[in-house]
């Protein structure tokens, strides 16, 4: 048996979770929040919580939240010794075109990881500082490095390739990198898992659908396409991010006022006052917006919009690959919203897939077959496991 940690960083936070290995099981699971070098001991917003333990303190960086975590799991008796952890998995959002499987965190991988923070400033830099807290507390600790794009890099060229001049991709790797590759990969399995059959001989439709969201055609077990681009900025709207535009709305938006709609301003917008929040005026939280889409014609017009360009994306991949077995919808939004998955199946009805209402309503964040019995596509709900399956990438390289 080995034990696992798979760590998720973000510029203020970090989440985790230790599986014992290769049995899988969840020995205990944590958060840390509001990590900033402003804390100090009298004015402070950092808070954590391990397992049932909760505590307010501050937090200054990930080495210090990574110092706690392991001193707690020492005096818990959770571990016996820092080496007793086999390997830490961490999962990192951009790998760009140098990465299609998980690999270990040696100095040239970090190198890389560096060098592809320009496509995605935000995760990558807090990812390589969750690795570097770890690998600060403690030298000898394996650690393994998982992509969000990793299962999108067998995506063929006329699909990741823009019709932008050449030189772009030879020059700056221009191209489609995706995102949510993880997810992805993990509910492609689990679907050919519960319905019995080799994931080869299966053509899936999956849906991850949350904040961000992603669509993702996997034939025989490969992704061919997904909605998501050079950024997770492109594909389907989202909570606050806009998904596909006509690029020259940039400079009409700049030509009414240079000063006030800069490109920076204006990426700023598309990232993070646009989808559910610009168009509904109240809340980027699907939650917010379907509490009031029978009062509120934003709200509603907010929620169609997204479930015309799911369905849309649905539509081109099943063309795409000559058909579909299945269609799944995962993660926060996709798991827990009846109406996202009922709206989105009746957009796409032409294709042979019928919701059924009486199984759709009542569940929720668990696996479950939402399409009638006399569909020829099935619909499932498959909850993401993005850390089981970053554990096990973890576990294949240090085993």
């Amino acid at each position: 048996m080995k034990k696992i940690m798979v760590v998720n960083c973000g510029s203020s936070s970090l989440k985790f979770r230790l599986f014992e290995m290769p049995s899988e099981k969840l020995i205990i699971k944590g958060l840390f929040e509001s990590i900033s070098k402003n804390n100090t001991e009298e004015n402070f917003s950092s808070q954590y919580k391990i397992g049932d333990f909760f505590c307010k303190a501050p937090i200054r960086s990930h080495t210090e939240a990574v110092k706690i975590l392991l001193n707690y799991l020492l005096e818990n008796k959770i571990i016996a010794s820092y080496d007793e952890i086999d390997g830490v998995g961490h999962r990192i959002v951009q790998g760009g075109k140098y990465f299609d499987k998980a690999e270990v965190a040696t100095p040239d991988v970090l190198k890389k990881i560096e060098d592809l923070c320009i496509l995605a400033p935000l995760h990558n830099r807090a990812h390589l500082d969750g690795i570097h807290a770890f690998q600060e507390v403690n030298k000898n600790l394996v650690n393994v490095v998982v992509f969000d794009t990793a299962f999108h890099q067998t995506m063929a060229p006329d699909t990741y390739m823009y019709a932008l001049p050449y030189d772009w991709y030879e020059k700056y790797d221009v191209r489609k990198y995706g995102a949510h590759g993880t997810s992805h990969k993990y509910v492609a399995q689990k679907c050919a898992e519960v319905m019995g059959k080799d994931i080869k001989d299966l053509k899936l439709i999956t849906c991850h659908i949350g904040n961000g969201a992603s669509i993702s055609a996997v034939m025989g077990g490969k992704c061919i396409d997904t909605s998501m681009g050079l950024t997770p900025l492109e594909g389907i709207p989202m909570g606050t991010r806009s998904g596909n535009i006509d690029p020259a709305v940039l400079e009409y938006m700049n030509s009414i006022d240079p000063e006030k709609y800069t490109v920076k301003e204006l990426l700023r917008i598309l990232n993070h006052e646009s989808g559910y929040l610009g168009v509904s005026k109240v809340s980027h939280d699907s939650r917010a917006i379907e509490a009031e889409v029978e009062t509120n014609p934003l709200c509603r017009l907010a929620l169609e919009i997204q479930y015309k360009r799911i369905a849309d994306f649905i539509g081109s991949y099943y063309v795409h690959m000559g058909g579909v077995d299945a269609i799944v919808f995962t993660a926060g939004i996709g798991e827990n919203s009846s109406r996202l998955r009922r709206e989105v199946l009746k957009r796409v009805s032409v294709l042979g897939v019928k919701c059924n209402d009486e199984v759709n309503d009542k569940v929720r964040g668990e696996v479950a077959l939402i399409s009638t019995p006399d569909s020829k596509v099935k619909a499932y709900l498959i909850p993401t496991e993005e850390e089981l399956m970053i554990a096990r990438d973890t576990y294949d390289l240090v085993k």
